[in-house]
């Protein structure tokens, strides 16, 4: 196969299809938007408190509105897509500005921040479940993965970037400064949206209230095995490891490593080049057989490297093993929306993923009690545990749903999805 053929292949859904293309230039600045401003308050409110506990309320109090999953997927599945997205992104421009603002000024005070990182919340985490199920709407299913995976690259190049230009804007020009890089990202998310809003159409009439819409799409996934064996993996995922890499990462930079915010940002810029290199082989395998394996295999893979990288104090080690862990990480970021909407009827897409957004939304609660453990025990053992936790409960998972193994997504396979 020629160069120019994989670059074709793996590009497929960018270089075919325009309206996803602007989607994916949105993504690509507003997740350039979130990685920066995560690393800058992260790195603010640690500075702020040198507090594992604080930090870890802080990531709480962050995440919170991803307890709005399930209602948020109902407003998926009712409303116009697009138009979700650019309130969404309206919102971050606003409230980024408004805490870059109070930071230029001197008074990002802990609280400030633990405000400001709630307001930044409300536009990122209800937005999730338009965004993802937009996708299948532009580029349909055989299209999935590769869009999927293209996404994910989008992410991690941002979190490539992002956190690099941030903690280098931290050390050169201060905290101020890498805000308003985000606030100007956030800006271009929020134009690059505005062509697209003839798209993002209502699938069903949907007459019923939000919350009767909620119950009935819980109904529906308890009885869906594959759709709820990947969800029950991503909650395990976000209550014992995400917690880690979202709360923790300043600490482990600062005590383990002795890294300052440029170290810092250059560890999580590991990460993202390792997720860009696994999304990267994702993308170019397309519609591939296996999609549940690999979630599987990938995501007990990522916990064991968590478990080494969490005794590691070595610079260089640490280093290479979080590029490794990006690469595994792509495995199970953009396998579990792949196999959520694939395992789920299309009426039913926005409240999966909304169901997976509340599994993600955990991460505030566990967040908490890592840190509470931390506290006590100290990051590295608590990370040790909870990594050998993950892996030893995808193994009982993948035992109860042994059909997730090997499920590729064929309309054939679906029979196996409703459980008896």
């Amino acid at each position: 196969m020629s160069t120019g053929t994989v670059v074709e292949r793996t590009l497929g859904s960018l270089r075919d299809n325009r309206a996803f293309r602007l989607f994916w230039f949105s993504n690509l600045f507003f997740f350039g938007g979130v990685w920066t401003q995560t690393l800058v308050l992260g790195w603010l409110a640690y500075e702020t408190t040198h507090s594992d506990f604080l930090v870890a309320v802080f990531t709480a109090v962050r995440l919170a509105p991803l307890l709005l999953g399930p209602f948020a997927g109902a407003f998926a599945d009712r409303h116009n897509r697009v138009r979700l997205l650019i309130i969404a992104a309206s919102w971050a421009l606003v409230a980024v500005s408004a805490v870059a603002t109070l930071a230029s000024l001197g008074r990002a005070t802990y609280w400030v921040l633990v405000l400001g990182g709630f307001a930044i919340g409300l536009a990122q985490s209800p937005s999730q479940p338009a965004r993802a199920s937009l996708v299948m709407d532009l580029v349909g299913r055989q299209n999935l993965s590769n869009a999927n995976a293209l996404n994910s690259m989008a992410l991690n190049m941002t979190q490539v970037i992002g956190p690099a230009v941030g903690g280098l804007m931290i050390t050169g020009l201060g905290a101020p400064a890498a805000l308003w890089v985000s606030t100007f990202w956030y800006a271009i998310s929020l134009a690059t949206l505005l062509p697209l809003r003839r798209y993002g159409r209502v699938v069903g009439g949907h007459a019923e209230s939000a919350i009767r819409m909620v119950t009935s799409g819980l109904r529906e996934l308890a009885r869906n095995r594959l759709a709820s064996t990947a969800l029950l993996i991503t909650l395990a995922a976000n209550t014992l490891l995400w917690p880690v890499a979202q709360s923790f990462m300043p600490v482990f930079a600062h005590e383990s490593l002795g890294l300052d915010a440029a170290g810092l940002g250059w560890l999580l810029t590991c990460a993202g080049v390792g997720g860009l290199g696994g999304s990267l082989v994702i993308a170019w395998l397309g519609d591939f057989r296996f999609k549940g394996g690999m979630f599987i295999v990938g995501t007990a893979t990522w916990g064991l490297l968590w478990s080494v990288f969490a005794l590691s104090h070595s610079v260089v080690v640490s280093f290479v093993v979080m590029t490794a862990i990006g690469v595994m990480s792509a495995a199970f970021g953009v396998l579990q929306t792949t196999l959520v909407l694939m395992t789920t009827p299309e009426s039913l897409h926005g409240r999966a993923l909304g169901v997976q957004e509340l599994a993600i939304g955990i991460m505030p609660a566990a967040s908490l009690v890592l840190g509470a453990f931390s506290e006590h025990y100290g990051v590295g053992i608590t990370t040790f545990v909870s990594a050998l936790l993950l892996v030893l409960l995808v193994a009982v998972l993948a035992s109860w749903t042994p059909a997730l193994l090997r499920y590729g997504g064929s309309r054939a396979t679906e029979r196996t999805t409703v459980a008896p």
